[in-house]
């Protein structure tokens, strides 16, 4: 029997939650609470598109021309988004990660990132996915291996489900003061604005209707534990939830609207960054990785009601 595209598959359970993991591309295939989805899943003989449950490691979102320097030497990635001339979401989505430490509830997928043309650094990693009573949480864990510093940002790409239907009828609540504004052509970083006033200012919940969104928003607003969310309330009442922690300072929203016909705005990206599009080249919010140096970062997902 041909294996399914993305690998292993290693399901981990407690109380009503299910969610599974997947060899390839370390990430989230999908995650359900009482039945209902909390993340919109993909189908197991179908390989992720956009992105769905993906770690974005070592930077997240765009790179322009896959070209930077770092500590005085040029580096050039592969353009992995040709069409627009970037090179988008790290190196690890396709790559095989393997399973460590399974339980019932949680399990970890390690990976070294060995040195390369383009990324000539060295790392460890390791996500490990646990749920507990509050849901799912996601931890991120980078080490250099190497003997130089290295240039690191994390991401994922999760999508909140309305439930059933589409997402234009779900209510979304975003408390996210800026816009990160890119051009219309590679959706680059050229500049920011203030949301309010704008269709983009959901710090007050209100129906996407049919609005196209895939910009990256900061400036997240955050409670007591430090913790920001999104929060979309689907058709059925059910909210799905997703909180990053301070490590994360841009979360990327996107509708969809550019898959496959049959994925189209069946449900949000919330993608938490570590960094804005083109840190590689702009340095903003770019992480300085030391030799020996860890680096965490956590998210997480649940599903409540109304």
């Amino acid at each position: 029997m041909t294996p399914p595209p993305s690998g292993q598959q290693f399901s981990i359970s407690h109380g009503d939650q299910r969610a599974v993991i997947v060899e390839v591309g370390g990430g989230i295939r999908e995650y359900r609470m009482a039945g209902r989805d909390v993340l919109e899943p993909y189908d197991v003989l179908a390989m992720a598109d956009g992105g769905r449950g993906g770690a974005l490691i070592p930077w997240p979102n765009r790179l322009a021309d896959g070209k930077y320097r770092f500590d005085g030497v040029d580096q050039q990635l592969p353009l992995t988004e040709p069409a627009k001339h970037n090179a988008i979401h790290g190196l690890l989505r396709w790559r095989p990660w393997r399973a460590t430490d399974a339980q019932q509830n949680e399990v970890t997928m390690r990976t070294t990132l060995h040195p390369r043309k383009g990324y000539p650094f060295y790392l460890d990693l390791a996500i490990c996915y646990a749920l507990a009573d509050d849901g799912l949480t996601v931890t991120t864990t980078a080490t250099n291996l190497g003997e130089t510093a290295a240039p690191y940002g994390c991401g994922q790409h999760p999508y909140l489900s309305p439930g059933n239907g589409l997402i234009d009828g779900a209510v979304l609540h975003f408390d996210a003061a800026t816009r990160i504004v890119t051009d219309d052509d590679r959706q680059l970083p050229i500049g920011t604005e203030s949301v309010a006033g704008t269709p983009f200012d959901f710090t007050t919940p209100k129906p996407l209707g049919a609005l196209t969104i895939d910009h990256p928003f900061t400036d997240l607003a955050r409670d007591d534990d430090g913790r920001a969310w999104v929060r979309l309330r689907g058709n059925d009442g059910a909210v799905a939830e997703l909180w990053v922690d301070d490590s994360y300072s841009v979360i990327q929203l996107f509708t969809a609207d550019t898959l496959a016909p049959a994925h189209r705005r069946t449900g949000l990206a919330a993608e938490p960054m570590t960094c804005p599009p083109n840190a590689f080249q702009s340095g903003d919010g770019l992480i300085r990785l030391t030799p020996g140096a860890t680096v965490q970062t956590s998210w997480g997902a649940r599903l409540t009601s109304a």
